[in-house]
């Protein structure tokens, strides 16, 4: 299929049977078992883990177990090994670092694990944040004291007024840095 990946819709499930919270399953690794533990109930009350998901996310839990064990056997080993003949070859190890973290990526992806992935999902209602009715620039500072110093960003025609930050208004900090 060509094009950008469609947007999934967190939450749709979870009125019915499938929004249940996915059990672990038994044939995960000890490390697989805490990665699901870690993530599976977060992911659930977020509306993006279903029971049609448990698939994926034992997967990924099963791959981040992998990646964890080949990074420990680095550690023990050197990354570059002489075979009898007197090549040098990298550790076997690596290349198991380096593909499971490739299928880790790809699942963190669809499970909305990384921020880009997460920017991508729709979020159910009652996430959404306050509208903003007014947007204060301000440039910070560091007096020389050594004490954070503020200082509102004056645009001409500007009718602010005394107004101090608070609901519906927006503040965006400037560096003087740059």
């Amino acid at each position: 299929m060509r094009g950008r990946k469609p947007k999934p819709k967190a939450g749709t499930l979870a009125n019915t049977s499938m929004g249940a919270l996915p059990r672990c399953p038994a044939h995960l690794s000890d490390v697989a078992r805490k990665e699901w533990r870690r993530l599976a109930t977060p992911l659930h009350e977020a509306g993006i883990l279903t029971l049609a998901d448990r698939a994926a996310l034992a997967a990924y839990c099963q791959a981040y177990a992998r990646w964890v064990e080949a990074e420990e056997r680095l550690t023990e080993t050197p990354t570059l090994l002489k075979t009898p003949n007197g090549h040098v070859q990298q550790s076997p190890w690596l290349s198991v670092a380096n593909k499971q973290l490739e299928l880790m990526g790809r699942y963190m992806s669809e499970l909305g694990l990384t921020p880009s992935a997460r920017r991508r999902i729709d979020m159910p209602l009652g996430a959404e944040t306050e509208p903003v009715d007014k947007i204060e620039f301000v440039v910070v500072y560091e007096g020389q004291d050594g004490t954070r110093m503020e200082t509102p960003l004056d645009r001409p025609g500007d009718d602010r007024g005394s107004e101090e930050p608070g609901d519906g208004i927006t503040r965006y900090e400037l560096d003087s840095r740059i």
